[in-house]
């Protein structure tokens, strides 16, 4: 029962975390543009997920020497001070460096709350606990590009990044209130090289490592290119632009809790990867040839993607956590590491696409990418 009730209070603090990064996710590659040009923001990303894979290295080291509490309150902290500089400081000069910064916190704390959750875990219930996490954190990524498109007007992004800022308030509360008496495992933290070799000789965990790098690089792809493509070349304006992606991140609310049930109960996680990467491979290569400028025609091609993204996180997400239990923080960390790796890799390739081919390639190119996710799901050694 006291697990239970820690379980809903995670999910209720996940889903106010959620959405905090959700309100400037699909802003901060325009905010950025407006400093650095278009053409450039992905450096910023590449450079902002080199720090955030030099945190989750050292992850582990911190949690045994201050516990996931400590780190987490420093953390969330640090987080809403962040935001508040860029909500204030216009000069680039400071206000790269606090973005880059605030990417690096915002991954590691990411890892501070699968720590709690795998705490209140069974490997029985890892598909329903997962999915019912993730539904959440997704509403709130449904529900925060409208309010932010509403609120954003004439491009003063300041207003999105004060109120990501206020929205940290509430979880520092519930944190330091609530999980101060969590008590802390042994926390692994071998040498990195370790761990890496660890996942590659454990093929269930490095497949698995690699369809989840496949699904953050099309995230890191979609979420510095869609807005600024539907924005400055399909000419939507920021509210409609707002709605749009809250139609698009429906599927994540609607599949993942039932997915995640299902994935426990009757077919594991091999299936649902595989139609997954079908679907948003696709999809995404469609995105290419669309030159409409209909609102309807953009969010239904946009929500077919994310039907393909949500069978594919699910899936990664609870098979993974099946293999691993909340001591093992540098598996987990590693795991972790596919967003900012991703962050790297994605950019640096968009980056030169876009000097040799049209913005639209950018779609066709990462279709034919996401195919390769097929190789990872289909030997993929499933859970039933």
């Amino acid at each position: 029962m006291a697990k239970k009730r820690m379980l809903h209070i995670l999910y209720s603090t996940g889903f106010l975390f959620a959405i905090h990064s959700a309100f400037i996710a699909y802003i901060d590659s325009s905010f950025l543009a407006s400093f650095v040009g278009e053409k450039y923001v992905g450096l910023i990303f590449t450079i902002s997920a080199i720090l955030s894979i030099l945190a989750l290295s050292k992850a582990s080291l911190f949690l045994s020497r201050l516990g996931n509490y400590r780190t987490t309150i420093f953390l969330l902290i640090l987080e809403a001070l962040l935001l508040a500089g860029l909500a204030s400081i216009k000069i680039p000069l400071v206000t790269i460096p606090l973005f880059i910064i605030h990417y690096a916190i915002l991954t590691v704390l990411i890892l501070n709350f699968d720590i709690f959750i795998e705490h209140f875990s069974d490997n029985g219930n890892t598909g329903s606990i997962r999915g019912t996490f993730l539904t959440v954190i997704n509403l709130s990524w449904v529900i925060a590009p409208f309010i932010a498109g509403s609120i954003l007007t004439n491009s003063d992004f300041w207003k999105i990044y004060l109120l990501s800022a206020s929205a940290m308030i509430p979880v520092f509360a519930i944190i330091f209130l609530k999980f101060k008496d969590v008590p802390d495992n042994h926390y692994n933290h071998p040498p990195f090289w370790e761990t890496i070799k660890k996942v590659y000789r454990n093929k269930s965990i490095y497949k698995i490592f690699s369809a989840s790098f496949l699904l953050y690089f099309f995230f890191s792809w979609m979420i510095i290119y869609t807005p600024i493509y539907l924005s400055h070349h399909i000419g939507f304006t920021w509210d409609k632009i707002g709605i749009i992606f809250t139609i698009m991140l429906l599927p994540y609310v609607l599949f993942e809790l039932p997915l995640g049930k299902l994935a426990d109960s009757r077919f594991g996680e091999k299936e649902f990867l595989t139609i997954g990467f079908i679907i948003i491979a696709i999809s995404t290569m469609t995105m290419a040839f669309i030159t409409s400028s209909n609102f309807l025609v953009w969010a239904v091609i946009l929500f077919i993607t994310r039907i393909g993204g949500s069978f594919i996180e699910i899936s990664s997400e609870s098979y993974f956590f099946k293999q691993v239990d909340d001591t093992d923080t540098n598996i987990i960390s590693f795991f972790r590491n596919t967003k900012p790796l991703a962050f790297v890799v994605a950019p640096l390739i968009a980056t030169i696409i876009l000097r040799i081919f049209p913005y639209q390639y950018l779609f066709l190119a990462l279709g034919v990418i996401m195919l390769f996710g097929l190789r990872y799901s289909m030997t993929l050694r499933d859970t039933r």
